[in-house]
């Protein structure tokens, strides 16, 4: 079967990409022939239509208008028109690239789902419908679970949401990640869907330190006693990563450094008055507001070092402008503690890297991850469930809550075997519950 995985960028390291990745190669194994098609194909191979790139100006035009306010357009009827000559554009190539590949099936990941890009989704459901292909919507995050793309600012945009957010129509089936869309879904649209997870290849070759990756630290500036707290996600509101920086500052504390400085590191180097606990931000920014500037606030206020290194990552490894670019799997290869406290996931790829990566995770409880991770028994340190905002729009926890994941992290700092038993529990449990062949499994009932 040939079969189209589509989205607006693949070859990235957000989580729609990164999955897309996992279902191209089981895909592939099961003995498909898979192509990607999208708006831009970072260090993948793929066929792009412009128009759905995440940045291109028109459609951010659009997509600022249907949402936020109307007022580059004259009125609803010139936004009306400017969305179906965009339409237009995307069907074109899309049309284009089905025929000529002998599609099918097609999997948009998120296009039918989250809200962004109306010519994108008309487009796609008009093809669809045209050339009688089959569908298999794979829906990471819905318009309803986002502010940005649930507040329509004209008529047009509400009657959208409603038909193409998912459309209901019998060349296309639903797949959800989790549990509690799955029955929003069933509530709002009188859908019925299939859950698949996120899953990881957990058979690959594990992350180890080699010859390409070996001078991450030493480009950083960060020296082998220093503790390396890494954030891996890309930088926007949801991820909370403030939370991170208010456990890095207690850890950062007199009589908490004290400690690190008494007893070895797991790994035995010696944490002594020099040494620094840096939070490394390896995602790309996406926020359409001060949240960057915030964080650097709460981040001085609670004397904590962060480090923006997105220019140094990508995908997979490469060299640009004669710079060596590292993968996200290198990055985790130095981490101490991996920081994972989203307020809000679709389901959670960054939990499974952890896993892999075997080392200790710093979680907040969010709702997803209480609804369908927990139960399988992986042990965190845990932020809890409960959060509030500050009056500066930041997530905070209780300061107890913080002194005792702290006190956490610590232990799993110097503690080697407690530290080495945690992990190595969790790498077999997401084998046993997340691996490719649970996602083969769940492809073979729905292709």
């Amino acid at each position: 079967m040939n079969i189209a995985l589509c989205h607006y960028r693949v070859g990235e390291t957000d989580g729609v990409s990164l999955e897309m990745d996992k279902w191209k190669k089981v895909l592939e194994n099961m003995g498909h022939k898979v192509y990607f098609i999208a708006g831009s194909t970072g260090t993948s191979d793929g066929y792009v239509i412009p128009e759905m790139n995440y940045r291109f100006e028109e459609d951010l035009k659009i997509e600022r208008n249907a949402y936020l306010k109307l007022e580059d357009y004259q009125d609803e009827d010139e936004l009306i028109r400017a969305i179906r000559k965009q339409t237009l554009k995307i069907e074109e190539g899309l049309k284009k690239i089905l025929i000529e590949n002998k599609i099918d099936l097609i999997v948009p990941n998120n296009i039918l789902s989250i809200g962004r890009s109306i010519p994108t989704a008309m487009a796609f459901v008009n093809v669809i419908k045209e050339l009688g292909i089959r569908c298999i919507g794979h829906h990471h995050d819905f318009y309803w679970e986002r502010d940005n793309f649930s507040q329509p600012t004209c008529n047009f945009v509400r009657k959208a949401l409603e038909e193409y957010y998912p459309p209901k129509d019998d060349l296309i089936s639903h797949v959800v990640i989790n549990s509690i869309v799955q029955k929003e879904l069933k509530a709002k649209r009188n859908l019925d869907s299939i859950i698949i997870p996120n899953v990881f290849d957990f058979d690959e070759k594990l992350w180890n330190v080699d010859d390409y990756n070996k001078d991450f630290r030493e480009k950083l500036g960060i020296k082998d006693n220093d503790i390396l707290m890494l954030q891996a996600t890309r930088v926007t509101n949801r991820k909370a990563i403030e939370l991170a920086i208010d456990v890095v500052g207690e850890i950062q504390k007199k009589e908490n450094r004290k400690i690190l400085e008494e007893a070895k590191l797991y790994n035995g180097q010696s944490f002594n008055g020099n040494s620094r606990i840096v939070l490394v931000l390896a995602g790309m920014i996406e926020t359409a507001d001060d949240y960057v500037e915030r964080l650097k606030t709460r981040a001085k206020e609670n004397s904590v070092e962060m480090l923006f290194v997105n220019n140094l990552v990508e995908h997979s490894r490469c060299i640009k402008n004669n710079n060596k670019i590292y993968s996200l799997w290198d990055i985790y290869v130095f981490a101490d503690i991996i920081t994972y406290p989203s307020i809000q996931e679709g389901w959670g790829n960054q939990f499974l890297e952890g896993l892999f990566a075997k080392k200790p995770m710093l979680v907040f409880e969010y709702d997803v991850y209480k609804k369908d991770i927990k139960e399988k028994g992986f042990k965190v340190v845990s932020l809890g469930d409960k959060y509030e905002f500050d009056e500066y729009g930041l997530a905070k926890v209780n300061k107890r809550v913080i002194k005792r994941t702290a006190g956490e992290c610590i232990k799993l700092l110097i503690d080697e075997d407690y530290r080495e038993k945690m992990v190595e529990e969790n790498f077999q449990s997401g084998r046993e519950f997340f691996s490719l062949k649970s996602l083969e499994e769940k492809l073979k009932m729905i292709i």
